[in-house]
């Protein structure tokens, strides 16, 4: 064999392999915090980085990350790849991109008459601009995003100030997210509205109260992480993560809001499995004026990172029953699900996922008809498919359809993340260490997903990858 052809192979091998781990990465990244995330990205080499960048269905917490934090090739080759969509990349909605908008000439007079002055003798003072957002924003972004390309002079003291006092709109909130490039401390004021809905009724800025949130995430402005982070009250938090009555326009894709309910269960993770601490969650999440980290602090008796030890207890909440839709979203987050019944056909669904069939196709039919029939959730799978690698691919159990977030059963899909979530991070915790060593096991393991990380964990598997 010629030593041309025998350098063409191995090179062929390694970027085999190159492309192989960056897609057990991307699967990983899906559960990861966002500082495992960035420490992941950084440990790949150049060409395990670039089948990233380039070919993989990335999380939207990794792809803002990249952004912000990677280098100029991670940004051109994300620009490059179809699979990135919405993000803060060339020829997509931006600050560049609205700041060539022009006011429509019938929006002047209306303008004119409610400022009392003609709006291009000067600059907009903060205060005027403040007020025409106010009066123009209260639904869709469209005539804050005209008033926003008027000369103006943005003081973001201010701006935080006049929202601390009365929140602003939704639709202004949106507005200035997407067209005013703002500090991080700005952009944090604006995903809370300082005060607690008394009923817990997320809808009291109307229909489009979720629209600022979703947009921060889409335009790569802030990671689901730093959402819950940030986003006030706590309740609006809690119903991101189970957006489903929104059917058009702007709203999550099924993989933001898996990763939304990732961040969310993560800023839960301290509850544990006591059902007097969830009890508790749900009588003061309606009421609750500040962050759901915050009020996760108050009820555990803990301190958040960098903060202060943990204030006074928690104000009485108004007598009545808690919210019937909170009580719903936090069944679905709390660590206490109920499980398919067992039988018979049960374990043979079970036995059957550790034994790969003849066909991809053939696997998929028969898990989505175990699925369907209810012997098999989610959760299953990631437990019990192997190889693990596979488990964590839903396109390999699901297969890839014609709905718009590639998957039509999406329940399953967020029981499987949610699992996922579970096993991670009790055998990773926040150690990149540790999630690196599982993502070097992943691509070679025939294993199940729990059998990989006891040995990630133990030391039991030695992975032949550098």
């Amino acid at each position: 064999m010629s030593t041309r052809r025998t350098r063409a192979m191995a090179t062929a091998e390694e970027d085999r392999d190159s492309r192989l781990l960056a897609w057990c990465v991307a699967h990983l990244m899906r559960h990861a915090p966002d500082p495992v995330v960035t420490a992941l990205t950084g440990r790949l080499d150049a060409p395990a980085r670039a089948y990233l960048c380039r070919d993989q269905w990335l999380p939207a917490a990794a792809v803002t990350l990249l952004l912000r934090h990677g280098t100029a090739t991670d940004r051109t080759l994300l620009a490059r790849n179809p699979r990135v969509l919405g993000r803060p990349l060339p020829g997509l909605p931006g600050p560049a991109r609205y700041a060539a908008r022009r006011t429509p000439p019938a929006l002047l007079p209306v303008l004119r008459a409610e400022l009392g002055r003609d709006p291009g003798e000067g600059p907009l003072t903060t205060g005027e601009l403040v007020t025409l957002l106010r009066r123009h924003g209260a639904r869709r972004p469209r005539v804050p995003l005209d008033v926003l390309t008027l000369p103006h002079d943005l003081d973001e003291e201010a701006l935080r100030s006049a929202h601390a006092r009365q929140p602003l709109p939704p639709g202004a909130r949106e507005a200035l997210l997407l067209a005013a490039e703002l500090t991080p401390a700005t952009r944090a004021a604006l995903l809370t509205t300082g005060r607690a809905d008394g009923d817990g009724d997320a809808d009291a800025d109307g229909p489009a109260w979720y629209r600022p949130a979703v947009r921060a995430v889409r335009a790569g402005l802030a990671t689901p992480g730093e959402l819950v982070a940030h986003l006030a009250p706590a309740h609006r938090t809690l119903r991101l993560a189970r957006l489903d009555g929104v059917r058009h326009g702007l709203r999550w894709t099924l993989p933001e809001q898996a990763e939304t309910r990732t961040a969310v269960s993560r800023a839960l993770r301290p509850l544990g499995d006591d059902p007097r601490l969830w009890a508790e969650l749900l009588r003061h999440a309606g009421t609750f004026p500040g962050t759901l980290p915050d009020l996760v602090a108050r009820l555990t008796g803990r301190a958040l990172p960098g903060s202060t030890p943990a204030g006074p207890g928690l104000p009485e909440p108004p007598a009545g029953a808690p919210p019937a839709a909170l009580a719903e979203i936090l069944d679905g987050l709390a660590p206490f699900a109920a499980r398919p019944p067992d039988g018979v056909e049960r374990e043979l669904a079970l036995a059957s996922l550790a034994v790969p069939m003849e066909s991809a196709e053939e696997d998929i039919r028969w898990v989505r008809d175990c699925l369907d029939r209810s012997l098999l959730t989610g959760a299953d799978v990631i437990r019990h498919k192997v190889p693990a690698c596979w488990a964590l691919d839903e396109d390999q159990w699901l297969g890839e359809s014609g709905h718009p977030d590639r998957h039509d059963r999406p329940g399953a899909v967020l029981a499987a993340r949610a699992e996922a979530d579970r096993l991670l991070t009790a055998a990773l915790g926040e150690d990149p260490r540790a999630w690196w060593r599982a993502a070097r096991a992943l691509p070679g393991f025939a294993g199940t997903l729990p059998e990989l990380l006891a040995g990630a964990v133990h030391g039991d598997w030695v992975p032949d990858r550098p």
